[in-house]
């Protein structure tokens, strides 16, 4: 089993749930780590009723060059606000405001834990790492998947 350090990332979780060999030892990474930062983001990226109200594609930010401790925790704490880059989750930001803040949120979190939201926000994790939707729903059964919108 993948020995992460307390509070890990999404990026530390998902890195260890790609390395694991079979499909039993992913399922028991994604338990052991589990977190509501890390559960929002595998929704937004496998319910396909979930649309982005962001544009795909790349985003044109500048990766933080010196992440402190603060910001490779900060998805933990701001992913109560990724709300606000779902369609029909904010209806009181345009789609500039809401552009804005997004590549503010990615400036502000460490060079990782970016990518995986911008990787999120395409739904194109598996791109990166390998951990598939089939893993993720028997990881978590208790997630309802669809109808989010």
């Amino acid at each position: 089993m993948a020995k992460l350090p307390p509070k890990p990332t999404v990026h530390e979780i998902l890195d260890a749930v790609s390395k694991q060999k079979t499909k039993d030892k992913k399922i028991d990474v994604l338990r052991q780590y589990d977190s509501k930062a890390l559960r929002y983001c595998l929704i937004w990226n496998y319910d396909e009723s979930l649309k982005s109200a962001l544009p795909d594609g790349e985003v044109p930010y500048t990766p933080n060059p010196s992440p402190t401790l603060e910001s490779q925790s900060k998805l933990a704490s701001e992913y109560k606000t990724l709300y606000n880059f779902i369609e029909g989750g904010n209806y009181d930001i345009n789609s500039t405001r809401r552009e804005v803040l997004f590549i503010q949120l990615l400036e502000a979190l460490s060079p990782d834990e970016a990518e995986v939201l911008c990787l999120v926000k395409d739904k194109k994790l598996a791109k990166k790492y390998r951990c598939s939707f089939p893993v993720v729903k028997e990881a978590f059964p208790d997630i309802v998947w669809g109808n989010r919108t």
